[in-house]
């Protein structure tokens, strides 16, 4: 927009000057050409009254008045005459000379239809079928053309160097409220709902400033409001299902009947798996609520971190957890992620990897630079998924057969979807090579530190 205003600005004045500067410039040229010619003119009827005489005296004062001209002018007298005697050179006959005392009027040859020639030839007749000639060299006329040109169209540059500069200005003044708003929004799509723009600007954009800050305002009273829901369910769910959970433990303990015993820990199972699915919907309903502001993080010590927790439980089944790629190699490689979700990210992947991994096989961790993302991958050694259940495997609640393990809640890839897409990236699933489900999860790259 910027560049589109001092455009204009600049076209404005660019025309401005083709309607006034242009037309005196051609004006004091046309002006400049006919004061040439009246002068050169004039002083050739002078010398043709001195010619027409005939007399000695006049043609000697002519020889005189000529010889003159020349020497401090640019211009030559010739003299086509039988009346008198002088030294002065005689024109060449030809169709101007012959019409000039043929038609006894004066004759101008400006040498060519532009502008001017080399030289301005003027012919005038004096008595007696005589002529005088005056061929004046124009190149004093062309240094003043370009003189007045040149002058003129130094001056253009000048004022359209000026008026780009004060474009400039005036753009950005122009534009400073709507880059403020663009800064908000920003900030507000990275997940930061505090930020508010200044009422700043024309009624246009102070108008629209205000409707923004108060919608941002609207949502981010939603969002808390969201957040505060989330934490008293949290509270007011898991209470009661713990009570629950201990009188049917003590049930169990006081009674000796196995049916009793039986429908107990059937009872108990039940209320176990309320109390998974109950944690994980508040796990993604706290994902769905909790809008953070993206920031540059370190890809190697958030995977090295995670990587130290997960492998006690991995070694104690013979997995092997490796770390490829360039990720793990330079720690300078930055992702713009918000603080914790990529370590939950991390946690959900590896736990369902490792459910499924056979015993004495090996997860691989890969993470990669591409251009202006970072890609990371998780690649099992388990059975792998159909593309059925590819297209399934993000829904909440579902399960794969035997692929979550018997503690799965199949809410877990519902919840690493929440969070990548929350930071601006995507996860996919892909086939693992020699078989196995590769997590591929792809995320905004920041500049590197240092």
């Amino acid at each position: 927009m910027n560049r589109q205003l001092i455009r204009s600005y600049i076209l404005i004045v660019a025309v401005a000057i083709l309607l006034f500067t242009v037309p005196v410039a051609f004006t004091l040229t046309k002006q400049l050409r006919d004061d040439t010619k009246v002068s050169v003119q004039r002083e050739a009827q002078t010398m043709a009254l001195l010619l027409g005489n005939g007399d000695r005296i006049s043609c000697e004062a002519l020889e005189k008045v000529a010889k003159a001209y020349d020497k401090e002018t640019l211009g030559t007298v010739q003299v086509a005459t039988t009346s008198c005697t002088t030294n002065l050179p005689r024109p060449e006959a030809d169709a101007a000379l012959t019409r000039a005392v043929r038609d006894d009027a004066p004759t101008t040859d400006w040498g060519s239809d532009f502008i001017w020639g080399k030289y301005l030839t003027i012919t005038v007749p004096a008595q007696g079928e005589s002529a005088v000639r005056i061929v004046y060299s124009t190149s004093d006329m062309t240094s003043r053309f370009w003189s007045i040109w040149g002058f003129r169209a130094a001056l253009a540059v000048l004022v359209l160097a000026a008026a780009a500069a004060i474009g400039a200005i005036a753009a950005r003044r122009i534009t400073a409220p709507l880059r403020e708003l663009n800064g908000m929004a920003s900030k507000f799509s990275d997940g930061d709902l505090t930020a508010r723009s200044q009422v700043t600007g024309p009624p246009e954009t102070q108008t629209l400033a205000r409707t923004l800050n108060q919608g941002a305002e609207r949502l981010d009273t939603l969002v808390a409001s969201q957040r505060i829901f989330v934490a008293d369910a949290s509270h007011q769910l898991r209470t009661p299902l713990t009570a629950l959970r201990l009188s049917l433990d003590n049930i169990a303990d006081g009674t000796d009947d196995e049916f009793v015993r039986e429908d107990v820990e059937q009872a108990t199972a039940e209320v176990v798996r309320m109390s998974r699915l109950v944690n994980g919907l508040l796990v993604l309903a706290r994902a769905e609520a909790k809008v953070t502001a993206a920031e540059p993080l370190s890809l190697r010590d958030i995977v090295d971190e995670r990587l130290s927790v997960w492998r006690p439980a991995a070694d104690e089944r013979g997995v092997t957890i490796a770390l490829r790629g360039s990720g793990g190699a330079d720690g300078r490689l930055l992702v713009l992620a918000s603080p914790g979700h990529l370590d939950q990210v991390l946690d959900n992947v590896l736990s369902n990897a490792l459910e499924v991994s056979p015993d004495g096989g090996t997860i691989t961790v890969r993470a990669e630079h591409r251009g202006d993302e970072m890609e990371l991958t998780v690649a099992d050694g388990g059975p792998g998924m159909s593309d059925a259940e590819k297209s399934r495997a993000f829904d909440r609640f579902w399960r794969g057969q035997g692929l979550t393990g018997r503690s799965g809640s199949g809410l877990g890839l519902a919840v690493v979807r929440q969070l990548v897409t929350d930071d601006g990236g995507t996860v996919t699933l892909a086939d693992a090579p020699g078989g196995g489900l590769c997590v591929r999860i792809t995320l905004r790259a920041a500049q590197r530190a240092g």
